[in-house]
């Protein structure tokens, strides 16, 4: 992917408008359910939250839907929503980070890492927690995860568990 200016965006549910919400389902479930052949319930109740934030790139000019007017029936427009990940509440004051996905187009560019990042800018001095795909855990390692449990298997696909101290 040839190098470009990014934007990066951060909204709660009630502040995502319907089309953005729908463009950034579309790439986990392109992703995680039909690329990774995992049948598996992507609308897990958690997205809507009061404390969950969610965090995506997009190309500086990308031009989103307009949420305040119908919906003008164009189709999905790829490349729009480059990378995602969720910022999960979870008790004792503890962020979850989930669901980092980047889209296939889009890998090999460095986003996860800028994602990783701007989620980690986010989180502060919070403890940060993530269930990484095991052959990923040394990118999160670089982030300053580290371990926390053996390998266990999730949908066909290993993961490891793993926590950040600040």
């Amino acid at each position: 992917m040839a190098p470009q200016t990014i934007d990066v965006h951060v909204a709660t549910f009630t502040e995502l408008g319907a089309h953005t919400f729908h463009d950034l389902l579309r790439l986990r479930i392109d992703v995680f359910v039909v690329e990774q052949r995992c049948p598996y319930p992507e609308l897990d109740g958690r997205d809507v939250e009061p404390g969950t934030r969610h965090l995506w790139l997009t190309p500086r000019g990308a031009l989103p839907h307009d949420d305040a007017l119908p919906y003008d029936g164009a189709p999905p427009r790829d490349g729009d929503v480059l990378a995602y990940l969720r910022l999960l509440a979870d008790p004792g004051g503890v962020t979850r980070i989930g669901r980092v996905v980047v889209a296939p187009a889009a890998r090999g560019g460095g986003l996860a890492g800028r994602l990783m990042t701007e989620a980690l800018r986010l989180v502060g001095d919070r403890p940060c927690v993530l269930e990484a795909q095991a052959h990923l855990a040394g990118f999160y390692a670089g982030h300053g995860f580290t371990a926390t449990g053996p390998q266990y298997v999730e949908d066909g696909i290993p993961h490891l568990p793993m926590r950040r101290e600040h």
